[in-house]
C-alpha cells in the first residue's frame, strides 16, 4: 500500500522516509556526524509501522506460556488423578478394628439431592422464565442501542451530552425518593428498617448528589472541549465498525479459554483421600486434600488474572493499531484490512502483531496492570484496617504515588507500541519524550470524557431498567422479583455499554497519540482532529519543543 500512501501523504518539511525504511530512520547529516542519541530530532520519523515487525519482550511471552502450560498440564493431571470416593464421603464410617474409614451403603443422599433439585427447579419457575427472557432480549437489544448511541454521539454530540447532564441528577433523585416512599408504605420494610435509619440513608444519598453537582460546576469550562473530543472519537470509531466484531470475539475467546481452567478447578478438589479425624475423643471420616492442591489453586487463579489483563491489553492494542491506520491514511483513502493488520502482518508467512511480534509486549503490559491492581487492593485493604503509625502512612503514600506513576506510564504505552511495534520500555520512553517535546499532557484526555461517557451509559441503563420493571409489573405476576429482574437487566446493559465506553476511551487515547506524532512531525493528516486537539491545555512542566511544527489549524 506504499503508492496509495505516497499519493495521500501530507506535505512535511521532514518527509524523508517511506514505509519500507526503518521506523526511526533519520536522514544522514554531514554537519553533525556525531550527533548524540538523545537528540530529540531522532524521533521526527515516528509513524505507523506497516512493515514486518520483530518480536519484542520475548521473556515475558515465554513466562506467560509457561504459566498457561503448567495450568493446563497439571489440570489434565487433576482430572485423571481424581479420587472417585469424594462424592461418597457420607457413606464412609470409622472402623475401630481397622482404625480406618470403611465404605458402607448409603443411597439416601442421591435421592435427597434429586428431590431438592426438583423442588428448587419447580419453585420460582415464573421468575426464572422472566429472568431468562429479559436477559436474552436485553442482550439482543444492546447491539442496536450501542450503534444508535455511536450514531448520535457522532452527529449530535453536543445535544446528547447537554440533554444527559440533567439526568445525572434527576435519576438518582428519582431512585432515592422512590425507595424512601416505597419503604415507608410497606409495613414489612418499615418494621425491618426504622425511620431514623431511612432518613440517614435518604440524606446521605442527597449529599452524594450534591457532590455530583459540584463536580459538574467545577468542570463546566471543560465540557465544551470534551464534547468535541467525543465527537472526533465517535467519528473515528464509526469508520472502523469492524472493531465491534473483533472485540466481542476476543472476549468470547477469553471465555472459551476460561472454561477448561474452571473445569480443572472443580476437579482439583477431588484429589485427595478419606482419612479418620479425631475430634473431642470421637473419630469421624473427613476429606483430606493432597498437599499440592492449594498450590494449583494459586497457579490457576494467577493464570486467569494474568490472562484477563493480557486480553484487555490485547484489545487496546488492536483498537490502537486500527485507529492509527485510519488516522495515518489519506483523507480520500480508506484503510484496507486495518483491523486484520492489527492482528497480523505478512512476511513470507502470517505473523500476528497483537498475538505474534508484540505478544511479549502485551504480556508485559498485562502483568504490570495485574500487579498494580493487586498492590492497590492490598493498600486499600490496609487502609480499611486503619493501622496506626507514621511509617505505615508514609509507606501507603509512597506506594500510591508509585502506582499512579505506573498507571500514567502504561496509559499510552500500549497504544504507541501498536503504532510503532517497539518494545514496552522503549514505547514508554518514546511516549513520554513525544508528549514532553510537544508540551502535551496525558492527564486531561481521560478525566472528563470518561466520566461523561460513563454517566451516559448509566442513564441509558437506568431508563431501560425502569421500562423493564414497568413491563414486568404489568405483564407478569412475579411481584417483588420484578425489581430483581430489572436490576439484573440494568447490570447486563451497563456492562455492554461499559465495554462500548471502554472502546471509545481507547479511541480517544489513540487519536491523541496520533495527533502528538503529527504535531511532532509538523504534519496534518486529519485537520478535523487538529482543530479539536489543538485546544487541549499544554503541560507547563515540560520544556518547549525543539523541532519546528507546521500550523495546526
Amino acid at each position: 500500500m506504499g503508492s496509495a500512501e505516497e499519493a495521500n501523504k501530507p506535505t512535511s518539511p521532514y518527509d524523508s522516509s517511506s514505509p519500507s525504511q526503518p521506523l526511526l530512520f533519520k536522514p544522514p547529516s554531514t554537519e553533525e556526524p556525531n550527533q548524540p542519541e538523545s537528540d530529540p530530532t531522532q524521533y521526527l520519523q515516528i509513524s505507523y509501522n506497516y512493515g514486518p515487525r520483530p518480536f519484542k519482550d520475548l521473556p515475558f511471552l515465554i513466562l506467560f506460556v509457561l504459566f498457561v502450560l503448567c495450568t493446563f498440564g497439571f489440570g489434565i493431571f487433576c482430572v485423571f488423578h481424581k479420587n472417585p470416593n469424594y462424592s461418597n464421603l457420607s457413606s464412609y464410617k470409622y472402623d475401630l478394628n481397622s482404625t480406618s474409614c470403611v465404605k458402607g451403603s448409603n443411597f439416601n443422599g442421591f435421592y435427597e439431592s434429586r428431590y431438592d433439585f426438583y423442588v428448587l427447579s419447580s419453585s420460582g419457575s415464573g421468575f426464572l422464565k422472566s429472568l431468562i427472557w429479559t436477559l436474552v432480549v436485553t442482550l439482543i437489544l444492546s447491539v442496536p442501542i450501542c450503534f444508535l448511541l455511536l450514531l448520535l454521539l457522532k452527529h449530535y454530540t453536543k445535544q446528547i451530552v447537554y440533554v444527559s447532564l440533567p439526568f445525572f441528577i434527576v435519576i438518582p433523585i428519582f431512585f432515592n425518593v422512590y425507595w424512601f416512599v416505597a419503604c415507608t408504605v410497606s409495613s414489612s420494610c418499615t418494621d425491618a428498617f426504622p425511620l431514623v435509619y431511612r432518613i440517614l440513608v435518604f440524606v446521605f444519598v442527597f449529599l452524594i448528589i450534591g457532590i455530583i453537582v459540584w463536580i459538574f460546576v467545577a468542570n463546566w469550562h471543560r465540557i465544551e472541549l470534551t464534547v468535541k473530543i467525543i465527537g472526533v472519537a465517535s467519528d473515528a470509531l464509526s469508520k472502523n465498525l469492524g472493531l465491534f466484531v473483533v472485540i466481542p470475539l476476543l472476549t468470547l475467546g477469553l471465555v472459551a479459554y476460561y472454561v477448561p481452567i474452571v473445569v480443572f478447578l472443580v476437579f482439583v478438589r477431588l484429589n485427595g483421600k478419606i482419612v479418620p479425624k479425631e475430634s473431642n475423643g470421637e473419630y469421624r471420616c473427613a476429606w483430606k486434600q493432597d498437599s499440592w492442591v492449594p498450590a494449583y489453586y494459586t497457579l490457576a487463579i494467577l493464570t486467569m488474572l494474568w490472562s484477563l489483563t493480557v486480553m484487555v491489553e490485547a484489545q487496546v492494542y488492536v483498537i490502537g493499531g486500527t485507529i492509527a491506520q485510519w488516522y495515518f491514511t489519506g483523507v480520500d483513502t480508506k484503510p484496507r484490512r486495518s483491523i486484520r493488520s492489527s492482528l497480523r502482518t505478512t512476511q513470507g508467512h502470517a505473523y500476528r502483531n497483537a498475538f505474534g511480534p508484540s505478544s511479549g509486549t502485551v504480556c508485559l503490559s498485562g502483568l504490570l496492570i495485574g500487579v498494580v491492581r493487586f498492590v492497590r487492593a492490598v493498600v486499600d485493604s490496609a487502609r480499611q484496617e486503619d493501622i496506626p503509625g507514621m511509617v505505615n502512612f508514609v509507606l501507603r503514600c509512597c506506594v500510591k504515588a508509585l502506582l499512579s506513576a505506573v498507571d500514567f506510564l502504561n496509559k499510552f504505552t500500549i497504544n504507541f507500541a501498536a503504532i510503532t511495534g517497539e518494545a514496552y520500555c522503549t514505547s514508554a520512553r518514546m511516549t513520554y519524550e513525544l508528549l514532553k517535546r510537544n508540551l502535551l499532557s496525558a492527564v486531561f484526555v481521560e478525566t472528563v470524557s470518561t466520566r461523561l461517557l460513563a454517566g451516559i451509559a448509566f442513564i441509558l441503563s437506568s431508563i431501560y431498567a425502569i421500562v423493564v420493571c414497568a413491563i414486568l409489573k404489568g405483564a407478569s405476576n412475579i411481584g417483588f422479583y420484578s425489581y430483581v429482574v430489572a436490576v439484573l437487566a440494568w447490570a447486563l446493559l451497563i456492562i455492554v455499554l461499559g465495554s462500548f465506553v471502554h472502546v471509545l476511551d481507547n479511541v480517544i487515547e489513540t487519536v491523541y497519540i496520533c495527533y502528538a506524532i503529527d504535531r511532532d512531525r509538523g504534519e496534518v493528516y486529519k485537520p478535523e482532529v487538529h482543530e479539536v486537539y489543538a485546544l487541549l491545555p499544554s503541560s507547563r512542566n515540560h520544556r518547549a519543543p525543539m523541532a519546528p511544527t507546521a500550523s495546526l489549524v
